[in-house]
């Protein structure tokens, strides 16, 4: 695997199995980011080569800042779920709460939770440290946002881990309640991450020790662990520029009707849109007839597609 600093490749030489959990997490990441950002004018484009994202990673932009959140939470959350399935052999699913009461809630824990803090140290020990050995070498602020925005990636994943209970007693009743700690869905992680996005805080470029804000009236507030941070202001999404990583919105697939980011006005950049007749043609009305065969009528339907210029 190319790129690798060396306390990676020891993690990789020391659990060979946990190589497969990387790469589930950061194709969970990836695949999550398609989806939250399917209707903007930048949608988490793929370049097919080993950097990924290409130059899109190049600028401390917010794109880079979420990018960096979501891989982060992926490992944890690929790791976490390996190690209740037994499938690595540093770690098992939490038992360490096993048999204590909850007098509090009213409940016993029980069952077998996902071993989230085995997930957060692993994430934190090989995620973090290609940008813990760059920054001991060159104080860049580039590597305090990436490990801030590793870190909000993983504190968002433990923040939603689910309390599930199951019920024990006579006739369904729930006399005793034994519970368990579950990892949420990744979809739950990649919205909150998207709101995240939305709102991050753009950092003073001359931070070198600790991440300041860029202004200055807010300075005195400190940036939490729940914060995106990013330093360099996004690239304009609309026109392709290749050498950049940028492929621009022209001929992608638009809602003439919506007012969100998938409209046509916004997605198109003001250049307005092509639109095409479409005939679909599916079976159906099928009905099932005794002994044995289904029949089907033919329905054509016609659709506008309206397509960015």
């Amino acid at each position: 695997i190319p790129g690798l600093v060396i306390q990676q490749k020891e993690v990789c030489q020391k659990n060979p199995e946990s190589v497969y959990c990387i790469g589930e997490g950061a194709r969970r990441g990836i695949l999550e980011c398609q989806k939250q950002f399917k209707f903007e004018r930048w949608n988490c484009t793929l370049i097919g080569n080993n950097t990924v994202f290409g130059h899109v990673l190049s600028k401390g932009t917010r794109e880079a800042a979420f990018i960096y959140a979501i891989l982060s939470a992926g490992v944890v959350h690929s790791v976490t779920q390996s190690c209740s399935a037994g499938n690595l052999t540093d770690c098992s699913c939490d038992m360490s709460k096993y048999g204590r009461e909850n007098k509090g809630e009213g409940f016993q824990w029980g069952g077998c939770s996902d071993n989230v803090d085995y997930g957060l140290k692993f994430s934190r020990g090989f995620v973090d440290a290609p940008e813990i050995v760059r920054h001991e070498d060159s104080r860049d602020i580039r590597n305090l946002m990436n490990l801030h925005n590793n870190e909000v990636g993983r504190q968002i994943v433990e923040k939603n881990m689910q309390l599930r209970c199951r019920c024990h007693g006579v006739s369904g009743s729930c006399a005793v309640r034994t519970c368990f700690r579950s990892l949420p869905n990744f979809r739950k992680v990649g919205l909150e991450l998207k709101d995240k996005y939305e709102k991050s805080v753009r950092l003073a470029r001359r931070s070198r020790k600790r991440l300041r804000r860029k202004d200055k009236t807010k300075r005195k507030q400190g940036i939490s662990k729940q914060e995106l941070v990013f330093v360099h202001r996004s690239p304009n999404y609309c026109k392709e520029d290749i050498k950049r990583g940028i492929f621009g919105t022209r001929g992608r697939v638009c809602n003439r009707s919506s007012p969100t980011e998938e409209s046509c006005d916004l997605l198109c950049c003001g250049r307005g849109y092509n639109t095409q007749v479409v005939k679909y043609v599916e079976r159906c009305h099928c009905k099932f007839f005794w002994c044995c065969y289904v029949k089907c009528k033919t329905c054509e339907t016609m659709m506008d597609i309206h397509t960015c210029k």
